[in-house]
Formats: C-alpha cells, structure tokens, sequence
C-alpha cells in the first residue's frame, strides 16, 4: 500500500513537471515570434500622395493680338493630358495631337484672323487626381486678307463625278508670295492614296495632279486650311477652302490625225469609235495640237468666231456648233459637224477642232465627264502644257519642280 501511494505522489509530480515544461516552451515560443512580427509591420508603410499635375496654356489667358499663323501648345507637368479643346468662337474645334507620352498637345493648322478662342484642359497624376485649366485668348486683325477658290468650279462643282486626269485647282484673290507656308496648308484625301504634287502656274494659281492618273472610282478631298496663313506681308487667309469629287471610270480617248478616227476606251474596253476631220493645217493656228488632253466642259450650243480675223477677211467664220465638248483654251472641240461628214474619215478640213458624225458628238457628250484623257496625236503642233488643262504635258520630275516644297505631297 505505501508503494502503491508513493507511486502515486510520483506520477503528480511528474506530471506537473512536464506541465511546467510545456508552459516555459509555449512562452519561450512566443517571445521568440514576437520580433518577427514587429519587422514585418515595418515594411508596410503608406505610400506617399502623388503632387498634383500642372498644366500650362500657350497663348496665355486674355492674351491679346496672337498671330493666327502661330500654334496654341498645352502641356502637362507631373501628369498626362486626359482631355484637350480648342475651340473658336464660331464653335469650330482646332485640330491637334498629343506627343508620344501625351504631355503636350500642339495645334495643326493656322487659326482665323480676328477670332477669339478658348482652350480647355485636364491633366492627371499618377493617382488619376484630375487638374483643369482654360485659356481664352483672340487673334489679330491683319491689314489685309485674300480667300481662295477654283475657276474649274463652274466646270466641275464640288460633288461632281470627274474623270482620271483630273486636275485640283485652286486660285487666290490676292497674289501669294509665301508659297510654301501656302502650300503647306494643302491637304488631299484619297480613298485610294496615289502620289501627287502642286505646281505653282502662277502668283494667284497652284494646280494638283498625281504622278499617274487617278485610279477609277476614286474619292477625293481637297481642303485647303489657308483660315490664318500668312501668304505674304500683311497678307493672311481669311477662310479654309474645301471641295469633294469622286472619279468614275477610267476614260481614255485616242485620237489620230493620219487615220482620222477617234476611239473611246473605258477600263480598257473599246466602247465606242467613229470617223473624225480634224485640223487642215496650212496655218499654224489651223493645226489640231497633238499630247494629252483633259475634258474642260461642254456646251450646246458653241458659238465660234475666227480668231483675230475681221469680218470681211480672208478665212473669217462665225457659226455654231452643237454638243461640243472642249478639250483645250485655244478653242478645239470635239463637236457635231453635219457638213463635214463627207470628210470625216478620210481628211482633215477642220480650223482644228475634231469634226464628229452629229449622232457619235451628241453621245460623247452625254458621255463624258470633265478631266477625262483624250489623247491626240499625228500633227507637227504640239499642245503646251499650261494650254487649257494641258498639264499632264509636262513629265514628272518638271512638275515637282513647281513645287514650292520641290517635293510630291505625301498620300
């Protein structure tokens, strides 16, 4: 029995040991954690507030006189450009674009003369906190102004369906002697880029056309952003220009003084093909020009009166012409000539018109459209390039040369 009991106090008294063990290594456990726990907390401290962005506006607010050739630039400090607005008073919005990173927005084109502007615009920070800012500003009064336009227009109206030889025109109001700022301003849209370039005829015209002709079905956008262009000394542009055409098929007509006949070729299909009397020659004037035409316009009916010639002189006529479309300035026409038909086909006769069969010129002419080829050829005269729409006379590189940027426009 006292054995019995001595085990007994025994197994307590091991079991409290081992329970006070177990105790001091929970608590050596713990302190052992606890600074690991405290270092872990350190590393996650707050990250600072981003600075707001800064935005700044060229011109600045109520600046006064701004020339309307300069550029309104808008850049953000700290942030990137959210959203940028220029707008004219008249309520037409500026053209621009951001750079790379979007910090700076620069305008594209010139502004209106004697216009008041206002600019609008947010920039964000890295914590997408949003900073505004606005500038109003106007433009000055030029001593003087010019506006452009085109004398083919009358011809051709914006619209209107023209063929591949097409030339742009634009004339000016006021002679131009800073061409190139000009002709900078000039933008063409195509549906089917192709290369091209102006060519400068003259202080008050400059004239488009691409290397090859205008592939068929084209669309075609001529906006000439000339609204704050200065074109010269005190001269600046009052107004942009615009103008839109669609090219239909691919007409080409061949001509031939030698076999006197006309052949009309659409997409490469002969579609049509009659006897001509083309000019008698004798006098130079009387020659049918041979080179690349372009169609200028029609009219039914065409009066004709011999040129520098008096009533009562020798070669002198006055008479009138049904569906005579023209195809130079120096008064050749494709047209109905009822009393030439016994020549027509077999010799020229003509003051150096194409004389047609009544019924062939009447289909031609509801036919054709302007700035279609028609391409002569077997006469000593040559047509010159700047003789109605004769550009396509001079080659390529001589048109470049015209350029006040000597260089084709990029598509």
């Amino acid at each position: 029995m006292r054995d019995d009991a001595a085990n007994a106090r025994y197994f307590v008294a091991a079991v409290m040991v081992l329970s006070a063990l177990l105790t001091l290594t929970y608590i050596d456990v713990g302190w052992s954690s606890g600074p690991a726990t405290r270092e872990v907390a350190a590393t996650h401290t707050p990250t600072p507030t981003a600075p707001k962005a800064r935005v700044n506006i060229e011109p600045a607010d109520q600046t006064r006189k701004v020339r309307p050739d300069g550029r309104v630039v808008i850049r953000a400090t700290g942030g990137r450009l959210t959203a940028v607005s220029v707008e004219s008073k008249n309520g037409r919005e500026l053209e621009g674009s951001y750079n790379a990173d979007r910090t700076t927005w620069t305008s594209r084109w010139s502004m209106k003369p004697s216009m008041k502007y206002v600019a609008n615009a947010v920039a964000a920070n890295r914590d997408h906190e949003a900073t505004s800012a606005s500038s109003t500003f106007r433009t000055l009064t030029p001593p003087s102004t010019f506006t452009a336009f085109s004398y083919s227009s009358g011809i051709a109206p914006s619209g209107s369906t023209v063929g591949v030889g097409f030339p742009l025109i634009l004339n000016f109001t006021a002679p131009i002697t800073n061409k190139t700022a000009v002709e900078r301003a000039l933008d063409v849209d195509m549906s089917k880029p192709v290369e091209g370039a102006w060519h400068w005829t003259s202080d008050t015209e400059v004239v488009y056309r691409p290397k090859h002709y205008w592939p068929a079905h084209q669309k075609i956008r001529l906006k000439a952003h000339l609204a704050g262009v200065k074109a010269g000394k005190g001269l600046y542009g009052a107004k942009n220009y615009s103008a839109r055409y669609k090219v239909g098929e691919r007409v080409i007509v061949k001509g031939s003084a030698k076999t006197h006949h006309m052949t009309v070729y659409e997409n490469g299909k002969k579609v049509n093909r009659w006897p001509v009397s083309m000019g008698q020659g004798g006098v130079w004037k009387y020659y049918t020009t041979s080179g690349v035409h372009l169609t200028m316009g029609k009219s039914n009916p065409e009066r004709m009166i011999s040129p520098g010639i008096e009533k009562g002189e020798p070669g002198y006529y006055d008479e009138v012409v049904y569906f005579a479309v023209r195809i130079s300035n120096s008064g050749e026409y494709i047209h109905s000539m009822p009393s030439t038909v016994w020549a027509q086909g077999r010799q020229n006769v003509s003051h150096g018109c194409i004389n047609s069969p009544p019924a062939k010129a009447e289909w031609f002419y509801n036919y054709t459209h302007p700035g279609d080829v028609v391409i002569l050829k077997g006469t000593p005269r040559k047509l010159e390039w700047n003789n109605g729409w004769g550009y396509w006379q001079k080659s390529w590189k001589s048109w470049v040369a015209g350029s006040a940027l000597n260089k084709p426009a990029t598509p």
